[in-house]
């Protein structure tokens, strides 16, 4: 059989035929699509990235035996490496899922995971060094309209503010004791006394933590990825490092003692963060502290509240 009528010939199609049992079917589709994305940089070419990708059609169309789902990786395919990852972007990609189940499927949802790094300056030093910032973006079509959603996750550190309390009291004390002989206190004395491990006798806990925040852009606005970093780790002052020195590590040290937080207070000062900006219409943050003192999380759930909007759960 030649190439020209093995193309004409046709080939068994049992999508359309009907299912021993018939029903709907709330999301039909493909996860884990290996697939580069290009992510717009301001002032800059689009990134090209390696991104995890879920496409997603309902069945509505009780009696259809399934989806065609090679034609959601070819929209995929089409869009995403010619176009950079935008709302808009996403809604012709979503439009095209359904365009082409117009008689099986009224919904549409993609799902896109992929690390975006972001070169970071260390906090004294001249140095500075690469963090990957993990994301997802979800969009979704249908008869309620288009919306998309950017999450992000961020790592930074949490100095425990009922620790550094007690162990402030436990040098207050040291001090009384090692000093209580003396009238007067010389200055020199004291000063070498805190530069001792016999005057610091106590030092508070401290943990790597993590700020997962999910937000519905509001009509209109690109996918502020960098952006939405730099708020969350501006709000939260201590976000891990890369490159560090000495210098550095004496920082962010500074950094933690002048930030001493509980994770509801890492939650509110995002969750105040977030209301400011106009590009967010709805969001919701889940601060995560992996104790250093329990074997257990320490966490706390903020959303903006909008009416039917992002629950905790």
């Amino acid at each position: 059989m030649s190439t020209r009528e093995n193309t004409l010939r046709r080939l068994p199609d049992v999508a359309g035929e009907s299912p021993a049992h018939a029903g709907r079917l709330d999301q039909v589709g493909m996860d884990a699509i290996e697939m580069p994305v290009l992510i717009a940089h301001d002032g800059g070419a689009p990134q090209r990235v390696s991104a995890r990708i879920a496409a997603y059609v309902d069945l509505a169309a009780a009696d259809a035996r399934g989806i065609h789902m090679s034609r959601l990786y070819l929209h995929l395919d089409r869009h995403l490496s010619a176009e950079p990852l935008t709302p808009s972007t996403l809604r012709r990609v979503l439009r095209d899922f359904l365009d082409s189940h117009a008689a099986l499927s009224t919904r549409a949802e993609v799902r896109i995971r992929f690390d975006h790094l972001i070169r970071r300056e260390s906090l004294a030093s001249q140095h500075s060094g690469w963090r990957a910032y993990p994301v997802e973006i979800v969009a979704r079509l249908g008869e309620e309209g288009f919306a998309a959603e950017l999450d992000v996750s961020v790592q930074y550190s949490s100095t425990c503010p009922a620790s550094a309390a007690l162990a402030r009291q436990l040098i207050q004390e040291k001090f009384a004791s090692d000093f209580a002989d003396r009238k007067a206190v010389d200055r020199d004395a004291v000063l070498a006394w805190l530069g001792s491990e016999d005057g610091i006798v106590a030092t508070p806990h401290a943990q790597r933590s993590t700020a997962d925040v999910r937000v519905k852009l509001a009509h209109g606005f690109d996918f502020p990825i960098v952006d939405l970093v730099d708020l969350v780790e501006d709000a939260l002052g201590t976000p891990v490092q890369t490159a560090v020195k000495r210098e550095d590590e004496q920082a962010f040290a500074l950094a933690n003692g002048q930030n001493l937080m509980f994770c509801e207070d890492a939650a509110r000062r995002i969750q105040r963060a977030l209301d400011a900006d106009e590009r967010i219409a709805d969001f919701r943050v889940r601060a995560t502290h992996h104790e250093s003192l329990h074997p257990h999380d320490a966490v706390a759930v903020a959303t903006k509240g909008v009416a039917g909007g992002f629950h905790a759960e």
